[in-house]
């Protein structure tokens, strides 16, 4: 596995770097064996050290997870501690899933990244508009054929705020959301 450990500001040494290496290795190895690759941010903000790890374990599946804490080997052992979890729920809920083991498509799609307009004209060429955003970024995705539950457990384990994909029962597309009173949202455009 490929882990890029960085420092936000902030110098990472080499046996930050080589804790983080471990503890990522034995974490992954316990539950998937090996991964994609994975990338370890820390930074400081204001009096705490914050960690951010996001994991590409295989295709289609990214595991995110983040904390805060007095010390940045803390703050990715909390992190760590995070990403773990959520990849022995996924891997309990794949074994539980076997038994309705389906073929599945995926959709081709495009994602792009749209700079957001603040509305402050100094900072914004004519161009760049509410109406007329400036893409950043632009890359291949696919939409995958997931049911509900499936769709909830991938956003929940990427710690997504929103994730689209195809209704395996309904084969529309659907969307489910985290809400703000934290319970979790569904559009079905089918169910209308």
């Amino acid at each position: 596995m490929q882990i890029s450990v960085t420092g936000h500001h902030l110098d990472i040494g080499d046996a930050l770097r080589a804790h983080i290496e471990d503890s990522l290795n034995s974490t992954v190895e316990k539950y998937f064996g090996d991964a994609i690759e994975a990338n370890v941010v820390i930074s400081r903000e204001h009096q705490q050290f914050r960690a951010d790890v996001s994991l590409h374990v295989i295709r289609g599946l990214h595991v995110r997870g983040h904390d805060s804490a007095d010390d940045a080997y803390a703050a990715f052992d909390i992190a760590a501690a995070h990403l773990g979890k959520r990849l022995r729920r996924h891997k309990r809920r794949l074994r539980d899933h076997h038994s309705n083991k389906r073929e599945t498509g995926a959709l081709p799609a495009q994602q792009y990244v749209i700079a957001g307009y603040d509305g402050d004209s100094e900072n914004n060429t004519d161009e760049t508009t509410a109406d007329n955003p400036v893409i950043i970024a632009e890359d291949t995705t696919h939409i995958e054929e997931l049911t509900v539950s499936e769709a909830v457990m991938r956003m929940d384990i990427a710690d997504l705020p929103a994730l689209m994909f195809r209704n395996a029962a309904s084969g529309s597309l659907n969307v489910v959301y985290r809400r703000a009173d934290g319970n979790v949202g569904w559009i079905d455009p089918n169910n209308a």
